[in-house]
């Protein structure tokens, strides 16, 4: 079973950045498909951006233009660059693989990483 461990988040005033890391243990992390997914509070857990292995990415439009997912298969390292954020975009962030665009996922969750963004 892959574990992963989530990193990154913070509090930060509305415009700023935060850099989210997943590193995920196991082997074939360079073969698959993999996301970052948030969930804010009594919301549902939803997927934000995803990366195929051949590195074609993803968003959704509410963060399109903003965030930026990439990887380092080298390291099995996924990162979320997350810039000009904005209040709503409060929530926990976790990463993992999807196997379809809603919250069906290969591994079990991580603790995630809050972010927390002021107005």
């Amino acid at each position: 079973q892959v574990q992963l461990v989530e990193s990154g988040g913070g509090l930060v005033q509305a415009g700023g950045s935060l850099r989210l890391s997943c590193a995920a243990s196991g082997s074939g992390f360079s073969f698959i498909a993999m996301g970052w997914y948030r969930q804010a509070p009594g919301n549902e857990r939803n997927l934000v951006s995803k990366i195929t292995s051949g590195g074609r990415t993803t968003y959704v439009d509410s963060v399109e233009g903003r965030f930026t997912i990439s990887r380092d298969n080298a390291k099995n390292m996924l990162y979320l660059q997350m810039n000009n954020l904005k209040p709503e975009d409060t929530a926990v962030y976790y990463c993992n693989s999807p196997l379809n665009d809603g919250n069906l996922v290969r591994w079990r969750w991580g603790q995630g990483t809050q972010v927390t963004v002021s107005s």
